[in-house]
């Protein structure tokens, strides 16, 4: 069963004369990431495949999640709604069962939408991550 992690980066830090693409991880944020990265191995999914965005807040969210997987970083992420979330996975996936995608906000919350119309939240917050496998999702906020 083919299955999409859909995993918001962690809370990011706000240095001056840092532009949005190159801010780092806040020390909340190496926390939650890691909390993160424990969840999806207590999950039970064995990742094929992780998709990250360029950003500086997502490569270190993936750095302290510890994922055990290949990683393709994709410029595109960053920023990318849901629709062009899903368009990437799917060019990028291949024979990948289970695929990661560390990204942002409101992407990430609408490509679990999209995939599960019943999937509704108010705020997706940094460090959760989505599990959506035959058309539904399920929202998971590591602590």
């Amino acid at each position: 069963m083919a299955s999409l992690i859909l995993l918001r980066h962690g809370k990011s830090a706000y240095p001056d004369k840092v532009r949005d693409h190159d801010r780092p991880l806040a020390p909340r944020g190496l926390r939650q990431a890691k909390l993160a990265g424990t969840a999806i191995r207590r999950y039970g999914h064995t990742v094929d495949l992780v998709l990250c965005s360029t950003a500086e807040r997502a490569r270190a969210t993936l750095a302290q999640a510890e994922v055990a997987a290949p990683v393709r970083y994709i410029e595109d992420l960053y920023g990318a709604s849901g629709e062009e979330i899903l368009a990437i996975v799917d060019a990028e996936r291949g024979d990948a069962e289970t695929v990661l995608v560390v990204g942002h906000e409101p992407g990430v919350a609408d490509a679990a939408q999209l995939l599960d119309p019943t999937f509704t939240l108010t705020k997706f917050p940094t460090s959760a991550f989505a599990v959506v496998e035959d058309g539904h999702a399920e929202l998971h906020i590591p602590r």
